[in-house]
């Protein structure tokens, strides 16, 4: 191999990282909410329209996954062992492959793909990619609080 082939290959490699770790700190990371105020009534209507009821808790966590996804089956896990310390925290789980609809008007890309709603229905955030168990903790106790 010549040395153009090593400085080729050299920066394949590299910009191959970069784009690896580029992607790896964006996983599951809670994004505010984006988009004009109809945009974020729209993404409620459809919520709404999957049987969320974000009045009735404090938190509501709304989980888009697939059947052979493995880390949707860890995210709805610790979502589950979370709801059973705090009474403020409701987890609704969707089959994005039986919503389609859903995930179109949604702009769900990847799974999991979750959003977190506030009582007064307000959209908090949502994140795509398994949520870190630290910050998926952090954000349900500022939210939903532990129970005594």
């Amino acid at each position: 191999m010549d040395a153009a082939g090593l400085v080729v290959l050299a920066a394949a490699l590299l910009l191959t990282a970069v784009a690896a770790w580029w992607l790896r700190t964006g996983d599951g990371a809670v994004a505010a909410p984006s988009g004009t105020e109809e945009d974020v009534v729209g993404e409620l209507a459809v919520l709404r329209g999957l049987g969320v009821r974000p009045e009735e808790a404090d938190l509501t966590v709304v989980q888009f996954s697939t059947a052979f996804c493995g880390p949707c089956r860890a995210t709805r896990a610790r979502l589950q062992q979370l709801q059973t310390t705090r009474p403020g925290l409701r987890h609704v789980h969707v089959d994005a492959e039986s919503h389609l609809d859903a995930v179109r008007a949604l702009d769900v890309r990847r799974t999991p793909t979750l959003f977190y709603l506030g009582r007064d229905g307000a959209l908090i955030g949502r994140s795509s990619g398994a949520p870190r168990p630290d910050e998926l903790t952090a954000l349900v106790d500022a939210h939903a609080g532990v129970s005594s």
